[in-house]
């Protein structure tokens, strides 16, 4: 197994990252985030009763058996590989590391909602994004689901992107998939219902306190990327977006969702955020960004740029970091 922050572990992560971007999460190649999915969904079942404190032990002791657990396992998993032949090892090292990114399918279910929109075909634009948003489609206009499309792909560009990698460089495959089951963890518990409030709380803790760095550097490599596509890509606006995001971030409900989607509104141009409807009851979020112009279809195009130009510049970061760190005596 390669060491952290070493130009190995590098060599790995680019090759985890090719890979995904060459065949993104095949659906008949085991993933997993299902097996995490499924053993959360047991737990939930069995664990999620008794009082308010009953409910946060026991979804705080589901949280460390599951995070824990997933690391453990993708350790020895690779451990054992290793030992029976090293390319085996770091075969089974690179198929994790690229089991933890969604380059390729955060790019793909963006386009699936752009194809139709371009088409002028909106009823299949709204399934489409009901496929990778929570929010109720029916009876969105383009505005909106442009809305949907765009803010899923600032969102997850850190926890489907960025933070991986950070995590990767850190501990190797074993930590990225450890990171990967504190995503999960939130997304299927972390939320502020009453079935899930007390129980879900230590997940959503976790999950806030591992994307806070990344969710603050992909805002800026988010920029960077933009300066480096400004010439092709007519309309960014760099001017300005630095400070607006710093400002506007707070705003965001989430300690992190704010940072790459208020990033993502400014350099385009436009306001994301608004009323969202789950299950036809009405939630408002903070706006962010200035609206110069009405989402469209091409701004998704324009997001899933950015977001190229985001990870590119995040990756390169981690790349220098490691240099630094072989450099060293």
């Amino acid at each position: 197994m390669a060491e952290p922050l070493s130009l190995a572990l590098l060599g790995l992560v680019l090759a985890a990252v090719a890979l995904d971007l060459a065949i993104g999460d095949p659906r008949r190649l085991p993933h997993p985030v299902v097996g995490m999915g499924a053993v959360i969904a047991w737990l939930e079942r069995a664990w999620n009763r008794g009082s308010r404190r009953a409910r946060r032990v026991r979804g705080a002791l589901m949280t460390a058996l599951v995070v824990v657990g997933s690391g453990l396992l993708a350790w020895a998993a690779i451990a054992l590989l290793a030992r029976l032949h090293p390319w085996l090892g770091w075969l089974a090292e690179g198929w994790l590391l690229a089991s933890c990114l969604a380059i390729r399918g955060l790019r793909d279910a963006a386009l699936a909602v752009a194809a139709p929109l371009a088409r002028g075909d909106l009823p299949a634009a709204r399934r489409a994004l009901a496929m990778i948003v929570g929010r109720d489609t029916e009876g969105l206009d383009e505005g909106e689901v442009t809305r949907g499309a765009v803010e899923t792909v600032a969102e997850n560009t850190v926890d489907g992107i960025t933070a991986p990698l950070l995590f990767a460089l850190l501990g190797g495959a074993s930590l990225a998939v450890a990171y990967k089951a504190v995503n999960t963890l939130d997304s299927m518990v972390g939320y502020r219902s009453e079935r899930y409030l007390d129980f879900g709380r230590a997940a959503a803790r976790l999950d806030d306190a591992a994307n806070w760095l990344p969710a603050r550097l992909t805002a800026l490599t988010l920029w960077l990327g933009a300066c480096c596509l400004a010439r092709r890509e007519r309309g960014l606006r760099l001017r300005g977006a630095l400070a607006a995001t710093r400002r506007e971030a707070p705003r965001h409900p989430s300690p992190n969702s704010g940072w790459p989607e208020a990033m993502v509104a400014n350099l385009l141009g436009v306001q994301l955020g608004g009323i969202n409807r789950y299950r036809g009851e009405i939630s408002e979020r903070a706006r962010l960004g200035t609206p110069r112009e009405p989402l469209r279809c091409a701004h998704i195009g324009a997001a899933i740029r950015l977001m190229h130009g985001g990870w590119l510049g995040f990756l390169a970061l981690l790349a220098m970091a490691v240099l630094l760190v072989e450099a060293l005596p």
